[in-house]
């Protein structure tokens, strides 16, 4: 499954759980479902939260996006670092399980 990076950024922001996606535009057309999800379409639906600009839920998404890659990375360097030591393939899938 797809991960959802703006979902994901946009929780990050006013304790979770504060927006939702408009329905309607501003001129009472019904957004289709495929297209709600954008960070024009979010309405704040919490008390108190405030809607973060576009700027910084970008960089909260590139923020996920880089740890996700970085998690990768290490699980990759790692796989080499034991393949160095000498274990095989399947040693290295029995010990990390991948």
């Amino acid at each position: 499954m797809k991960r959802d990076y703006l979902q994901d950024a946009l929780q990050t922001f006013n304790g979770g759980n504060w927006y939702g996606w408009k329905k309607e535009d501003e001129n009472g057309n019904k957004i289709p479902n495929d297209q709600r999800m954008t960070y024009a379409n979010i309405k704040i639906i919490k008390d108190g939260a405030t809607l973060p600009s576009e700027a910084e839920v970008n960089a909260k998404i590139q923020e996920l996006k880089d740890a996700e890659q970085a998690a990768i990375d290490k699980k990759i360097s790692g796989k080499q670092k034991l393949k160095d030591l000498g274990l095989d393939d399947a040693e290295i899938k029995a010990l990390i399980g991948v």
